[in-house]
């Protein structure tokens, strides 16, 4: 595992649990394939984010590769607090990179709401949330062999058409002794369709832990709207923050400020070309003319970039 860590590894740091014992709406950066990665998170830390998830992990690759945690997991000392989301089907295998990442992170997620169909034949992800059992094992096992208390276990999930099995699922999660859980408002087989907002309500109400909303979150007035709609104690942001990451301290789209921060963040961390310039284009995607896409989108060096931004920004 990289890290920029020196002799405080485990420096103290506030437990991911006092931040939704604040009363406030605890605003979160989703785990994003490719996307949520250290220089990411180092962004959207500066715009008010509270809370920043890796992108997932597969739990058996970390566990046996140097290699795979080497490649997988970066972070360093600002990074906190820091969730690592795994993808597991079996619960010493997920202990085991739990306790792994237990001296970097301050908790680990069990992802149960990723509906792709590699992750679902390999027993992970949404297929999970038609397995409470094996779930309730999980959690329980992550809590039993990482010895710190403050140490947070949560899961991800997608919901059923049938509510009840949902609110089971969380029961036995709960018992099992799961920090929070996180409701992405959609069946498996949703994509775009409009997020159940009822369903994350029922399930706040039903849970003596807390819960996170996750779905279609495009502003912070949305977010805000969201938290009074179902009385979840959080909200969890992918594509919205992508592209906009300043979103949850309050704009509308991305300012030319956040799009420098950027710039300085990705070069100080050596970030590929592509994950660098991907960004970009989401964050512009909103205050570029068709025209200013079709000359940014094929850019093909970081250089040009520069050259670019410099030219129409002055950044």
């Amino acid at each position: 595992m990289n890290s920029d860590y020196t002799e405080n590894l485990q420096c103290y740091q506030t437990p991911p649990m006092d931040l939704f014992h604040s009363g406030h709406t605890v605003k979160i950066c989703a785990p994003m394939v490719r996307y949520s990665k250290l220089a990411f998170r180092t962004l959207v830390r500066k715009y008010s984010c509270d809370l920043c998830y890796t992108p997932m992990i597969v739990a058996a690759d970390f566990v046996k590769s140097v290699k795979a945690r080497d490649s997988e997991f970066t972070t360093n000392e600002g990074d906190r607090p820091l969730i690592v989301q795994f993808a597991a089907q079996e619960a010493q295998v997920l202990a085991d990179a739990a306790a792994l990442v237990c001296p970097f992170a301050d908790g680990i997620d069990l992802n149960c709401g990723c509906p792709q169909r590699w992750a679902m034949a390999e027993g992970y992800g949404a297929c999970l949330i038609n397995k409470p059992e094996l779930v309730q094992d999980m959690v329980r096992q992550v809590r039993n062999q990482v010895e710190n208390p403050n140490f947070a276990v949560s899961i991800k999930i997608r919901i059923h058409d049938d509510l009840t099995r949902t609110v089971d699922l969380c029961r036995k999660a709960e018992a099992a002794g799961v920090s929070w859980i996180t409701v992405h408002g959609r069946y498996v087989e949703e994509r775009h369709q409009p997020v159940h907002y009822d369903a994350i309500k029922v399930i706040k109400e039903n849970m003596s832990v807390p819960v996170v909303a996750n779905g279609d979150v495009r502003n912070l007035r949305e977010a805000e709207n969201i938290h009074q709609m179902t009385g979840a104690n959080g909200v969890m942001v992918a594509r919205g923050l992508l592209a906009n990451p300043a979103l949850f301290a309050g704009y509308e789209e991305t300012p030319l400020k956040c799009i420098q921060d950027w710039v300085d963040i990705a070069l100080e961390h050596g970030t590929p070309f592509v994950c660098f310039h991907h960004h970009l284009m989401y964050m512009m995607e909103r205050i570029t003319s068709k025209q200013e896409k079709r000359v940014f989108n094929v850019l093909s060096s970081t250089s040009a970039v520069l050259d670019y931004l410099g030219e129409q920004y002055s950044i």
